[in-house]
This record gives structure tokens, sequence and C-alpha cells, in this order.
């Protein structure tokens, strides 16, 4: 049986609920044009939920280029990472000396 681990779900940052919020809405304005689109014979009806559709789309990508400028977080190296770097300080930066 192969066992995979299960990696926690990272922390809820302000970024990261903006984002999710800003989905939720722009996709429930999707749905509410498209079915506009779905159930009227109106030219101009389906033409002004289009338009909307175009401009949901157009928020939808200036809000991932919003949401890609928050900086990535930063990971703290193992401790066992110190230890052959300072081994290897202690050195000299010779390898196969001490």
């Amino acid at each position: 049986m192969i066992q995979t681990q299960h990696t926690p779900a990272p922390p809820l940052t302000p970024a990261i609920a903006w984002r999710q919020a800003l989905q939720t809405k722009l996709m429930d304005a999707l749905d509410a044009a498209w079915a506009i689109i779905e159930r009227s014979v109106d030219p101009a009806e389906i033409r002004e939920a289009l338009d909307r559709a175009k401009a949901i789309g157009a928020i939808a990508i200036m809000g991932r280029k919003v949401a890609l400028l928050e900086p990535t977080p930063r990971t703290t190296p193992a401790k066992a990472e110190h230890a052959p770097r300072a081994l290897e300080k202690l050195k000299g930066g010779r390898r196969g000396r001490l």
C-alpha cells in the first residue's frame, strides 16, 4: 500500500481571502450573464450580457495581475542543512581536509 503525505493548506492570508472573494463574485456575475444569454431572444439584451461577460473577463485579468503582486512566503531552511554548511566553514572551504 502506498501512502501519500498530505500537505496542509496554506494559511488564509488577506490576499488569499481577497482572491477567493473576487473569484466568487466574478463567477456569480458570469453565471448571471450566461443565464441571460441562454433565456433571452432579444439581440440587444444578449449583446449587453456579452459585453458584461467581457467586462467580467477584463476584471478577472486585472485581479490575477494584482494577486501576483503578493510576494511568495519564504520558508526557513531545515536545521539539517545548517550542519553541513557549518562543517564546510570549519574545514575552511577545502573539501576532504579537516
